[in-house]
């Protein structure tokens, strides 16, 4: 006698027929769209990538092999399998040690090579010692092969150059830099260059304005050289050192009277802004923050512009080279009471924020 069906098992397989249908719809979906995509690709050859291959081969070796037949179409059946056997090895396959006298010799270069950087006069005998102390008994020759194949030059020749770098730490605290750089104003017989002439302090970023004038003539560089070296108040009276370029406008007059008061002069080479970067980075910050972006009506306005974004620049505009820190903070900035508020130069064209008094 046969069974009699309760009306909720007919209801579970027609919605199990019903699903299994809408699956088998879905999945030939899927294989059209693959049949499409390989289509537009032609004949170029699939480049997977290993997290695909691996996430490929997880998902197919769950399906089977029987499965895998009818519903995969981008690679076969067996190399998705394929994949799945060689993630197993990885995972079970302990990558084998490198031979330990590999390993010392490339430390041994490393320390070499940075002993001999950072020391420019050691000889390959000094370098020899300081490479025993630590434990690593190296021959000459060997450190010579060394600094050679990394292109550096002997002890004696190495030390008897310093780089520009090498000279900018050494004398940081007496070291100074100045430059020129150029305003269009308008006056009443048209545009107007004028010449702005800076001193920075290289430790600290401090700037002076030192002159504007539409003509540096010899006679006002040797009047602005007085005013820097003045022992009292001149901004140059604790250097040592001033980085110049090559203008004609720094001339023999004006180097005399630095070099009376105690200063030398470096003269950068031709075209080589690179090694005044730092002046030339001022230049850039007040051009682009500030004088590019406004007309000048006269010498007056040039002058309160400059004045009031050297203001700016010293006291509310953190600089990156200096740790993101203000060149002269204080105590306000660092206060985490009172409401914050944004101020304002040059009518709202230079901003800051800090927190009012209390």
């Amino acid at each position: 006698m046969a069974a009699v069906l309760q009306p909720w098992q007919i209801l579970v397989a027609a919605m199990a027929g019903w699903i299994s249908r809408q699956q088998d719809a879905v999945i030939e979906y899927l294989r059209e769209e693959n049949r499409v995509l390989k289509q537009q690709l032609g004949r170029k050859r699939l480049r997977l990538t290993d997290d695909q291959r691996r996430r490929l081969a997880v998902r197919g070796k769950v399906i089977g092999r029987r499965a895998l037949a009818e519903v995969a179409s981008l690679v076969t059946p067996d190399t998705i399998l394929r994949w799945h056997r060689q993630l197993i090895a990885q995972k079970w396959t302990h990558k084998r040690r490198s031979p330990g006298r590999r390993r010392v010799m490339q430390i041994i270069e490393e320390l070499t090579v940075r002993m001999a950087r950072e020391n420019p006069r050691w000889g390959y005998t000094r370098i020899q010692g300081a490479l025993k102390n630590i434990g690593h008994r190296v021959g000459r020759t060997t450190i010579a092969d060394i600094l050679k194949r990394n292109g550096i030059d002997p002890g004696p020749q190495r030390g008897k150059r310093t780089t520009w770098s090498q000279f900018l730490k050494a004398h940081w605290e007496v070291l100074a830099a100045a430059d020129f750089f150029t305003v269009e104003v308008w006056g009443l017989r048209g545009l107007v260059t004028f010449y702005v002439f800076f001193v920075i302090e290289l430790e600290t970023r401090k700037i002076e304005i030192a002159g504007i004038t539409p003509g540096p003539n010899e006679a006002w560089m040797v009047q602005i050289s007085r005013n820097l070296t003045d022992r009292i108040d001149g901004f140059l009276a604790e250097k040592k050192y001033l980085i110049l370029d090559r203008d004609s406008k720094y001339s023999a007059a004006f180097r005399n009277l630095l070099k009376d008061a105690g200063i030398q002069v470096v003269r950068l080479p031709y075209r080589s802004p690179n090694l005044n970067a730092h002046a030339e980075r001022f230049v850039r910050s007040i051009k682009d923050e500030c004088l590019n972006r406004m007309i000048f009506f006269g010498e007056r306005s040039l002058r309160k512009t400059t004045r009031e974004f050297v203001a700016h620049y010293h006291k509310e505009r953190n600089h990156q080279g200096l740790d993101n820190r203000l060149i002269e903070p204080d105590g306000r900035d660092e206060s985490t009471v009172g409401p914050i508020q944004c101020f304002q130069r040059l009518g709202g064209l230079l901003r800051f924020y800090r927190r009012a008094a209390a």
